[in-house]
């Protein structure tokens, strides 16, 4: 089982949320339903950018790490690259 990375951005206001999932469509579905929580008060969410790793522990480090540059401009730039050519 393969586990992702994945980056959304809120409709709403356009900030990003960056997670960990084994099935990100899934997962963006989830955080799109009525719940209580950060992501419920940012709805709808839209899926830009998916990392796929052979581990959760390789994910979750990825995770962390983009988590840890605290930067806008990385996380954009992590997405135009992905879609570049």
């Amino acid at each position: 089982m393969l586990f992702y990375v994945y980056i959304l951005q809120s409709e709403k206001d356009k900030i990003y949320y960056v997670g960990v999932s084994s099935n990100p469509e899934e997962r963006l579905e989830k955080h799109n339903r009525p719940h209580k929580g950060y992501t419920a008060r940012k709805q709808p969410w839209v899926l830009l950018y998916t990392e796929a790793y052979a581990t959760k522990t390789e994910a979750l480090k990825r995770e962390n790490y983009i988590k840890s540059q605290k930067s806008r401009e990385f996380i954009e730039n992590l997405i135009s690259s992905s879609s570049a050519g």
